[in-house]
């Protein structure tokens, strides 16, 4: 058997598997090269600048973090991450069937300094939320690989995870709950346990799924919060036809219910 190359990433182990399944989210401690961080955290500053304010408008507008494209598959200094990634996915997926994974979007999302103006939104608190509903694919599976650049505490706004919150089901978007937090439109979320707020050291990540709601403080350093997000998905996951948050259908000629194209969106693993 051909051994597959998982620099610069270590291999997830039986025991994280696990803990994704029983709570839908999982810490990788020790899981990125401190290498890859910096080359991402100065293509990072390259793009969005040191205050990771100065990029144009995303076309994201909330205030959990200032989002900016990463383009990382088409850049040979960060590609090597992607490989590794898939086949975590692959493991923490566990599909019988062997299906494979397919890259979604990679993106930078700085969380602000609450203590400053900013240009871009991007300052101020993350409400406990899922992830599934924006992305207007048929199916679950996905997660969001989300990697830090810098080691962070809770000072920095960093995530808590509601353990379990995942076996619910969709619990509708965050925008659709009248202001209110999800947990009054949900108290069924009130009888399961909220994780304390994650320490990272350098080089750890968290994953969690779509389906697992999770929340974050504010950012009550002096400088950006950074973090670089990775979104797997099932290799066969489709369109649904919903307005998708994610990506453009038309720019990609997709119709409902069509498979994703292969060249925007790679399988991975």
């Amino acid at each position: 058997m051909a051994t597959i190359d998982l620099s610069p990433c270590r291999a997830v182990t039986p025991e994280e598997v696990a803990h994704y399944k029983q709570n839908g989210w999982v810490q990788l401690r020790s899981f990125v090269d401190p290498a890859m961080l910096e080359a991402l955290l100065a293509k990072a500053v390259g793009i969005m600048g040191e205050d990771g304010d100065s990029n144009p408008p995303y076309g994201i507008d909330q205030p959990y973090f200032n989002a900016q494209l990463g383009n990382g598959y088409a850049d040979p200094a960060v590609r090597p991450l992607f490989g590794p990634i898939g086949q975590a996915a692959k493991l923490l997926m566990d599909r019988r069937s062997g299906t494979g994974v397919r890259l979604f979007n990679d993106f930078f999302a700085p969380k602000l300094p609450a203590a400053k103006k900013t240009r871009n939104q991007g300052n101020g608190p993350t409400s406990f939320h899922q992830d599934f509903i924006t992305f207007a694919v048929d199916r679950s599976g996905g997660f969001t690989t989300w990697i830090p650049l810098e080691a962070y505490g809770p000072e920095a706004g960093t995530m808590s995870f509601i353990n379990g919150s995942h076996k619910l089901g969709i619990l509708g978007n965050y925008s659709a709950y009248d202001g209110k937090d999800i947990r009054e439109v949900w108290p069924e979320l009130n009888d399961l346990e909220v994780s304390d707020p994650i320490d990272y050291a350098l080089g750890d990540v968290t994953v969690h799924s779509h389906m697992c709601v999770h929340g974050a403080g504010t950012n009550q350093l002096d400088r950006p919060r950074w973090a670089y997000l990775v979104l797997p998905q099932p290799a066969d996951a489709r369109w649904n036809g919903a307005p998708p948050e994610a990506f453009d259908p038309a720019a990609h000629n997709m119709t409902p219910y069509g498979e994703f194209p292969d060249e925007a969106f790679p399988i991975i693993a």
